[in-house]
This record gives structure tokens, sequence and C-alpha cells, in this order.
């Protein structure tokens, strides 16, 4: 089953207390890359989010943010920064000093800093709010799957395609390419008939001798068997359950090297244009396989 990089998903969901929303967003890349964004009070909880994101997908860049509500009527607890407060005195204490003012330094004059007084954030309770994370999660990366399988089923029939074409192209150079012998037997005559403008007599034996040992030379019946199996093994490898966009890359390649030999050895301009076409497909192939989980 092929499934695309490229998706998107959020999901919320409530527990007691606690609302808490998700947002994923995913991108091409060669491992899996987990960012997330997550309150400063739940950092503790980061490699535990991670481990469950793993578990669910394999490859890609993953953005994911989340975030936590508590639903609490507690009032918040305060503190003083002492050292804010000291360094603001004493430097209203100077200022008044040097401008001979005579007023006294008031609790109003601090408060006026800003940042001296300021909130103390309760204690977060990370084992009760993990549940709702969790399956908040779950949401969204079955919702991200589904996506990633339905661009993933686009991508899929696309190489289909693709792939029907190149083998009816492989099947095209099988055929050409037999018969070697009798096209460089005729190429072999035609050759020194024009240096020795037909001067000498021709030895047939000879003639069939160096074209045989020229089609030996130019044979590509490897090349196409072994083509022939990444062929069978891509369409396998798109079928598997597993993630297959490491494999299909290297099966893509493998084919890049068997069409490339076939070219250098083959002086054939007909199979020649057919061998450039298929690489043409490989290469348009090569583009979507990188957007494969």
């Amino acid at each position: 089953m092929i499934k695309s990089m490229t998706a998107y998903a959020t999901a919320e969901h409530s527990i007691e207390a606690f609302a808490v929303s998700t947002e994923i967003r995913s991108y091409n890349s060669r491992y899996l890359d987990i960012v997330l964004r997550i309150p400063s009070g739940y950092l503790s909880l980061e490699e535990k989010i991670k481990e469950l994101i793993s578990g669910r997908v394999m490859r890609g860049r993953l953005d994911v943010k989340i975030q936590i509500e508590m639903d609490t009527a507690e009032p918040n607890g305060f503190e003083i920064d002492e050292s804010k407060a000291r360094a603001y005195y004493a430097a209203l204490k100077q200022m008044r000093d040097e401008f001979n003012v005579n007023s006294e330094i008031s609790l109003e004059n601090l408060l006026h800093a800003g940042g001296i007084i300021k909130p103390v954030e309760a204690p977060r309770d990370t084992d009760a709010v993990f549940p709702a994370i969790r399956t908040c999660i779950n949401q969204a990366l079955e919702a991200l799957n589904s996506m990633r399988t339905r661009e993933g089923d686009f991508i899929a029939r696309d190489l289909s395609e693709r792939l029907a074409h190149i083998e009816n192209q492989l099947a095209q150079i099988g055929s050409d390419s037999t018969g070697l012998v009798g096209v460089y037997q005729q190429r072999l005559r035609e050759r020194i008939s024009q240096l020795t403008q037909d001067i000498v007599e021709l030895d047939t034996g000879r003639i069939t001798q160096e074209a045989a040992i020229l089609a030996d030379r130019s044979d590509i019946s490897e090349e196409i068997v072994r083509a022939e199996s990444h062929l069978k093994q891509f369409h396998h490898t798109m079928a598997s359950d597993e993630p297959s966009g490491r494999k299909l890359n290297f099966l893509l390649q493998e084919l890049h090297r068997e069409f490339n030999t076939m070219g250098s050895k083959v002086g054939n301009a007909e199979i020649s244009h057919i061998i450039i076409d298929v690489k043409s497909e490989l290469e348009k192939i090569r583009e979507q396989v990188q957007n494969v989980e």
C-alpha cells in the first residue's frame, strides 16, 4: 500500500478538567523527524508523545502542535521578583538623589515597573492530562494516515500506468534486439564494400564469425531479465503493507542501471529511442516516489 508523506490533520478531546487540541502537518523527509510544540509545563511528556507518534508514522517530517487548557476555578498564586524590585528601587533612589527630588519612593512607584509581581503557575498534573493527549493524538494520526492513504492511492495509480508503459517498451526492446547477427552481417558487408569499393572478395564465413562476436558483445538478454525482475518487485513492493518509499527508490536506481547498460551495448537507433523514453518515465516515477512513505 502506497502512502503519501504530505498530509494535514487536527483533533480535539476533553477529559475532566482538561481540553486538548492537536494539529499535525507532515512533509517529505528521508527519515522520521518529529518537531513537537507543547506548553512548557508539559515538556516532561515530550518523549512519550514522540514514541506514540513514531508507532503510527514511519517516515516524514511531522510538525505537531499541542494546546492544553485547564478548566479550574482555583486562583493563581503570585510571587515577587526580588532582584528586579531591588534594582528598580535603586534606580528610583538614584534619580531622586541626582535631581534633588524631595519625595518618598512608594510601593505604587515600584508597581509601575511591571513584572515585579508575577503569577505562579500551578504544578501540572501530567499523569492526569496524558490520557486526553494520547486520545487526541491518536485521533489526529488516524485522520493524518487516512489522508496519506488517499493521496497514496493517486500516486499508486499514476505509478501503475507508467510501469505498464515501461513493461510494454521493455517487451519491444526484447523483440527488436533479436536477430542481431543478421543485422551485423549486413552492416559489415556494406562497410567492407565501401572501403574496398568491391575490389576484395568477401569471406562469408569470416563475416558471419565477426558478426556473431559483435552480436554477443551487444547481447542484452541478461539486462532485460533483470529489468523484468525489478519491475515485478516494484509491483510487489507497492502492494505491501510495509512502508515502501526507500525500497522503491532502490529499485528505480537498479532499473536506471539496467537501461543505461542496454543503451551502451546496443547500437540500434530504434532501441536507443525506446530507452530514452523509458528513462524519461523512470525520472517521472522517481519524482513521485520522493513523496512515498
